[in-house]
């Protein structure tokens, strides 16, 4: 009797074995989480990397918002822009399509992690926030934070201390969010940075924190806001492009902008939107 019980339990355990070995390997195949090590783990599907999977299906998805002179329309509504200049030849040299989807730059991370997205290029700072969601490529332009204000109250606000009293736009969870926060500003978030520039445009916020790239384009004589103009330096950045965690585009995309560089393709781009002086050397 104890030898056909021992038998029964010895079966039943092997039997579970199989069963949860076989679960493992469809969850791996599904691409959900692993977890036979004691860590969380996503192993992509079929051990498929995401230049294959990109490759496979024709397009790089590129998630971006309206910010010139990185991403933003022309009169016939294409997506132009340095960054969206260098994402499709990016493309191209893969032997795909570029395929730009506006996001809300809060939920960037999420958005790659669901796979709507395959990358954040989009004049993203690379914040120790950023750098811990994904991956993130070398970084290929300098940027800062600066104050925007109204040209005729420039005069007054010409440090840190002088702006601690008005009443800040700033895009929601971008770099200027966090500056106006670390400096101790009151400020409210808005679904863009071109929007930022509207609410001070409007006189409904007193200033605006932007990336200095967009604000040579966009701010002061000749530009679309004239009667607007930038004063306080709040920090020193740069720019990287995020791809999900594990992801073989980031040496991909190294190395294509370490060749752009260097045969000048990259600069003759920056050219065109007056971005030249802030490339970082690939």
């Amino acid at each position: 009797m104890y030898k056909k019980l021992l038998t029964l339990l010895m079966a039943m355990t092997l039997c579970f074995s199989l069963t949860a070995c076989g679960s493992k390997d469809v969850a791996t195949d599904l691409g959900e989480p692993d977890t036979s090590n004691g860590e969380t783990t996503v192993v992509s599907v079929g051990g498929q990397g995401d230049l294959e999977k990109i490759q496979d299906k024709g397009t790089l998805v590129v998630g971006i918002t309206d910010f010139e002179p990185m991403d933003y329309k022309d009169a016939d509504g294409n997506w132009i822009g340095f960054d969206a200049d260098m994402a499709n030849e990016f493309a191209k040299s893969l032997g795909v399509e570029a395929q730009f989807v506006e996001i809300e730059w809060d939920n960037k991370a999420l958005e790659l992690d669901s796979g709507s997205i395959d990358c954040v290029w989009n004049g993203m700072t690379l914040t120790d926030e950023v750098k811990s969601a994904m991956d993130c490529s070398n970084a290929y332009c300098n940027n800062a934070q600066v104050v925007i204000v109204p040209k005729d109250k420039a005069d007054d606000y010409q440090t840190v201390d002088s702006v601690k009293e008005l009443n800040f736009a700033v895009e929601v969870g971008s770099a200027g969010a966090s500056e106006a926060a670390a400096n101790g500003l009151k400020y409210t978030e808005v679904t863009s940075q071109a929007n930022a520039l509207m609410e001070v445009a409007a006189g409904t916020s007193d200033a605006a924190i932007i990336d200095s790239l967009m604000a040579a384009a966009m701010v002061g004589d000749g530009t679309s806001y004239e009667d607007l103009t930038y004063t306080v330096g709040l920090n020193s950045e740069e720019y990287g492009v995020g791809f999900r965690k594990g992801s073989d585009l980031v040496s991909a995309l190294n190395d294509f902008l370490k060749a752009s560089y260097e045969d000048g393709s990259m600069q003759k781009a920056a050219e065109t939107y007056g971005v030249q002086a802030a490339l970082i050397e690939q």
